[in-house]
């Protein structure tokens, strides 16, 4: 197995007609079997990254390399390519392409040729997974956004691709299936697949991933587990991110153990957005938290 399933070297992408470079020399490499996330503003390369991993853009300079070895952009090797490295994008109209919910769950399973039976099993157990059982033959065209996205995620996860890339995957999902998004992930997880989701939602982030890249005008700035990453607010801050309240809580309740103390009250919290302070401002007068002994 490969220390590493993905790599980017150097690599170079400018968009036809641009001014400046997409990716700048950008260097990354994606732990294999690692649940990663990839975070940063608005036009860092995010994107721009995941159609370079999945074959759909080649750079103009630099290689990407899967499993050790360099893509080669031949229509053979794309196709392997794509039946391992499964791409959801934010956007569900980028990938429905069939007339109703089951056929286009089964179009990536038809293609591979697989037995009927197989594709049979898997469009009926993605169905389940993403409450579509009833919606099935719905045309895709009749559905909200919320539900599109659910099938969006159900044609790329049938496929069981080894490494999984998510685009803003909870776009457009409401709580209740965001939730079971994220279960689904830690299951596929724990079944081998290793997965890189781009999110703002730097919360989630925090409680899901255990690796964090953090991108910046095309370049990798800062790489690491997310308590390392987020302790490094200066940088973080200075990219117009925000360090995740819960990872500012567990800190002082760290530090607070420590020292041994078995009650912690933390008074009069204000946390304000850095662009939109006068938006969705959270205030918190009082948070108490009590030991049972020194675990938290």
């Amino acid at each position: 197995m490969h220390e590493y399933l993905l790599e980017l070297e150097q690599v170079y992408y400018t968009y036809t007609g641009a001014n400046k470079n997409a990716l700048n020399g950008l260097t990354l490499k994606i732990p294999t079997g690692k649940k990663c996330a990839l975070i940063g503003q608005n036009g860092c390369g995010k994107t721009t990254l995941f159609l370079l991993a999945n074959g759909l853009y080649k750079p103009n300079q630099g290689s990407v390399i899967w499993q050790g070895k360099p893509i080669q952009y031949n229509r053979k090797s794309l196709m392997q390519l794509r039946q391992q490295v499964g791409l959801i994008f934010q956007d569900p109209e980028q990938q429905l392409v069939a007339s109703t919910v089951e056929e286009d769950i089964s179009y990536g399973l038809c293609n591979l040729n697989l037995p009927e039976l197989e594709i049979k099993t898997r469009v009926e157990q993605a169905l389940e997974e993403f409450d579509l059982i009833e919606l099935a033959q719905t045309p895709v065209h009749h559905m909200s956004l919320g539900q599109k996205k659910r099938v969006s995620i159900a044609d790329v996860m049938v496929l069981q691709p080894q490494l999984l890339l998510l685009d803003e995957p909870t776009a457009y999902l409401d709580k209740l299936h965001s939730r079971k998004l994220i279960t689904t992930l830690k299951n596929i997880h724990q079944n081998g697949t290793t997965v890189l989701m781009a999110s703002h939602d730097l919360d989630l982030i925090y409680r899901w991933a255990d690796w964090l890249f953090v991108m910046d005008s095309g370049l990798l700035i800062l790489e690491g587990e997310p308590k390392q990453v987020f302790n490094q607010r200066n940088i973080i801050e200075s990219l117009d991110l925000e360090v995740p309240l819960i990872h500012d809580i567990l800190s002082i309740l760290e530090t607070q153990q420590r020292k041994n103390l078995r009650k912690i009250k933390i008074s009069n919290i204000q946390i304000y957005p850095l662009r939109h302070p006068q938006k969705n401002y959270l205030k918190c007068d009082t948070i108490e938290r009590s030991f049972l002994g020194t675990n938290v």
